[in-house]
């Protein structure tokens, strides 16, 4: 059973520069992890642990003669930075692949040095999804948000061709609590939500009117990278003073109600908390 939605992985080629970005301009708490994972897995690691929702991985090839890192380069070399992977727990994610592999879900060979299991992008609409351990990622008490004190990822919104169908593969296939259909007329798309116990939740969005401002974006992400994560809702409390102050540090907010950033190919939208 998938018990949370911990984080969401960014493939960076710089990592200091990453880790700097959504540290000092985000004002995000950063835990560098790569004094761990290089040495293990090839990887450096650095961990984004605002308050709310589910965390932001950043990750950058360290080794190339471990596994991960020749993943992450690959991808890199391929799609160029951005969303990676979707990160999800269960008690025992090698028991997990055993009944995702019963439900017909493209489970792939454990990768060496890896602590979980990876779904095939073929079986979830385009997004990596790695299923970890329970409590994978360590609390700690001590962090400490910044200006302009934006949340977790509270969402993370999928493009789709067929929001229906896809909410049958994360329902029947990852065997995740799904909503109703929603035709979301403002945004011109349809969309169904997916919850895991802990953590944000996923969104499926499919267009229907690419005349609306979103639907037109997500149509031309599909066309531009096919389907996949399309971005990330975090909360702040005034989401236009944020974009303001984001704006000022040098990271231009844009859509068209201004509140819409984009670092290290990964697009961040700003949503009022409440």
């Amino acid at each position: 059973m998938i018990t949370a939605m911990p984080r969401i992985a960014i493939a960076v080629q710089d990592f200091e520069a990453a880790v700097t970005t959504f540290r000092d301009v985000l004002g995000m708490p950063v835990v560098d992890l790569s004094p761990d994972t290089v040495s293990s897995l090839g990887a450096h690691v650095g961990m984004c642990r605002p308050p709310g929702g589910s965390n932001i991985e950043l990750m950058a090839p360290a080794n190339p003669d471990l596994a991960l890192s020749q993943a992450l380069q690959r991808f890199l070399d391929r799609r160029g930075e951005g969303f990676y992977a979707l990160m999800l727990e269960a008690p025992n994610p090698d028991a997990e692949a055993d009944e995702l592999l019963a439900r017909d879900v493209e489970v792939l060979p454990l990768m060496e040095g890896a602590g979980g299991r990876d779904v095939h992008p073929r079986s979830t609409h385009g997004v990596l999804i790695r299923v970890y351990p329970d409590n994978s990622v360590p609390p700690q008490d001590d962090l400490v948000s910044h200006e302009p004190h934006l949340s977790g990822v509270t969402r993370a919104i999928i493009a789709t061709t067929d929001a229906v169908k896809a909410a049958k593969a994360y329902g029947d296939g990852l065997g995740l609590e799904v909503g109703d259909r929603v035709e979301d007329s403002q945004r011109g798309v349809l969309a169904v939500t997916c919850r895991p116990p802990q953590g944000g939740v996923i969104e499926l969005v499919s267009t229907i009117d690419t005349g609306a401002p979103f639907a037109g974006a997500v149509a031309q992400h599909l066309e531009e990278k096919g389907e996949g994560i399309y971005a990330l809702v975090l909360r702040a409390e005034d989401p236009t003073s944020a974009a303001a102050t984001l704006t000022g540090r040098g990271v231009a907010a844009g859509g068209d109600s201004g509140l819409e950033v984009s670092v290290f190919g990964a697009r961040i939208l700003l949503s009022p908390t409440g």
